[in-house]
């Protein structure tokens, strides 16, 4: 590892040791030492609470709190836990923010919020897991939907930025915050390929974390490369199917924590009844290999749990079985839908600009649009 991997938002000790190859020949992968053969994993669903875009941080103090005491709860009932899953905007919510709002609203790898939940880590000497929109000091000017791994040691572990954004599924906006896609080739440059899928291989297991949805292909790599455990991340809703089937398919753990829905305060945004009639809140799941529900949530603010026996996992495990030959011809002849790097030069500042900006950009339309 490089003295500036390990600035990477892949992770604080980056994704593998220096010189091994990214995806071992002979179908094992490297490991870190567990702390214990059995692994206890908790997912805590809670409400979505969307912040003030001119004003955000009153609100961001108030999600802070809620989130330290939801800690306590999780660690304190139903059993402890050596990893702790939140959902993907528990610190500041979601809400249709403009650009400079949305930079108001980002939070900061050094910032108080990270330090404070990373003392309760310390206190249960365990790992939390939760998505926040970032700022990098790298990146002025951009926001990056990133998910966090905080150690037992109080510290940040990992920053795994998120991979794309996805495109054409809302008719007249798009997303405008900045994913690697959007800069591959400066990311590339600055952290290299490793970092693009990151594998933080810890004394719970080896870790990967994304809100990316409906793209199998990276949890396909992020096991290739040796992930065990895949930490996944929704807010406002997720395919409960899309989940499970990255176990099912990749022979790995997963989890997915959505939000919850939320009888205490009205949202601006939707109607309560409204939530649970479209499927867009709960369900978050642990998944065992081959897709076995090991828990699974409702739809209101729960903690669920499972222990997993790591150890004997690892004696039989390899990485999956991928007949690329019969498959390469394929993706060599394909042609991207739009082209990377697109907001190197322009960051949209509202959903719709960003819609603008890429309409002419897309090679055919998607049938999210349909």
């Amino acid at each position: 590892m490089t003295e500036r991997m390990a600035d990477a938002p892949g992770g604080e000790e980056g994704g593998g040791a220096a010189g091994s190859p990214m995806v071992r020949e002979d179908g094992t992968y490297e490991t870190h030492p567990l702390r214990a053969p059995r692994v206890a994993i908790g997912i805590v669903q809670t409400p979505v609470r969307a912040v003030d875009g001119d004003n955000p941080e009153p609100g961001i103090r108030d999600n802070l709190a809620y989130l330290l005491n939801a800690i306590d709860k999780a660690q304190q009932t139903g059993g402890r836990c050596d990893l702790l899953c939140f959902h993907e905007f528990p610190l500041h919510g979601f809400a249709p923010w403009d650009l400079k709002q949305m930079l108001r609203v980002s939070r900061h790898p050094d910032g108080p919020e990270i330090a404070e939940i990373g003392k309760k880590a310390k206190q249960y000497n365990c790992y939390i897991a939760l998505g926040c929109q970032m700022l990098d000091d790298d990146w002025p000017g951009h926001t990056m939907n990133t998910q966090l791994l905080i150690g037992p040691d109080g510290r940040l572990r990992a920053r795994h930025w998120k991979q794309r954004n996805m495109r054409g599924m809302w008719p007249g906006v798009e997303q405008f915050t900045t994913t690697i896609y959007d800069v591959w080739d400066r990311y590339v440059e600055m952290y290299g390929l490793d970092a693009v899928i990151p594998v933080e291989r810890t004394d719970i297991g080896n870790i990967s974390m994304s809100s990316v949805q409906f793209e199998p292909e990276l949890f396909r790599c992020m096991a290739l490369k040796g992930a065990e455990l895949i930490l996944r991340t929704a807010t406002g809703g997720c395919e409960w199917e899309d989940m499970r089937l990255t176990s099912y398919h990749n022979d790995v753990f997963t989890t997915i924590v959505n939000n919850c829905i939320d009888v205490h305060r009205e949202n601006p945004h939707y109607f309560v009844e409204q939530a649970p009639k479209n499927n867009w809140v709960g369900r978050s799941a642990i998944f065992g290999p081959r897709g076995v529900v090991l828990a699974e949530a409702d739809k209101f603010e729960t903690k669920r749990r499972a222990v997993i026996d790591l150890e004997a996992y690892r004696r039989t495990h390899r990485i999956p079985d991928v007949h690329l030959s019969i498959y390469r011809h394929v993706f060599n002849a394909y042609r991207e839908r739009y082209d990377p790097n697109l907001w190197l030069a322009h960051v949209p500042e509202t959903r719709a600009a960003a819609a603008a900006y890429l309409r002419d950009k897309f090679r055919w339309t998607s049938a999210w649009q349909g």
